[in-house]
């Protein structure tokens, strides 16, 4: 194995151990290690926790999944990365408030907790964070993300919002959440190709992370 990385962040309800991120290990088995955390609740905790990992592990790519892909966006700009974003949900806190409450993971976490809570204190955090999520977004990384939409997806409707910004979307025959089979047919081959043209290096000086835009 060589000591590329792919770094993979799931959805809001998921963890490091959901289907996409399984299939994605397992395709890459032997060649790529690919890195699948569990996200911290909260959002900027969470974008600290991506840019940390990003600039000790130094992943040539970012590929996220919903609430993972909405985070993954505002982490590729700022650090020029390659992403794929796949089925990103861009307006978190309508997603949020209509989900007021507690709730339990869908897939188990490595530290054991299932439950959390919905609470408008959360709503309001994502919503700082929502609303600084394109201060990085410049042209010259326009090729670098990607997006990739499930034409069956009823959860998440922003493909006109990301092409407001960049330009390379992709689609697949799927719901929001790829299963292991979708992830191996549609994600890989496109994370192969970021894989491929990323520029990124293993030196890179990353900036500060109190530069980040965290709302």
């Amino acid at each position: 194995m060589t000591n590329t990385k792919i770094l993979f962040l799931h959805g809001f309800f998921a963890s490091g151990s959901c289907v996409p991120a399984q299939a994605l290990k397992q395709a890459f088995e032997g060649e790529v290690e690919v890195l699948t955390p569990d996200l911290p609740l909260h959002p900027r905790e969470a974008l600290a926790f991506i840019t940390d990992l990003c600039e000790y592990e130094h992943p040539c790519v970012l590929v996220g999944n919903s609430n993972g892909s909405f985070l993954a966006q505002i982490v590729a700009s700022h650090l020029k990365l390659p992403a794929l974003l796949g089925n990103p949900h861009f307006e978190m806190t309508r997603f949020l408030s209509e989900r007021m409450g507690a709730h339990t993971y869908k897939s188990p976490r490595a530290d054991g907790r299932q439950h959390f809570v919905i609470d408008q204190a959360l709503v309001d955090e994502f919503a700082d964070v929502q609303a600084h999520q394109w201060d990085d977004c410049r042209p010259e990384i326009n090729d670098r993300i990607w997006g990739l939409f499930g034409e069956n997806d009823t959860l998440a409707h922003f493909e006109p919002l990301f092409l407001q910004h960049y330009t390379r979307a992709y689609h697949f025959p799927g719901a929001h959440t790829p299963t292991a089979e979708e992830v191996r047919t549609y994600y890989v081959p496109l994370v192969e190709k970021l894989k491929e043209t990323s520029t990124y290096l293993a030196k890179t000086s990353f900036p500060p992370r109190k530069s980040l835009s965290l709302g």
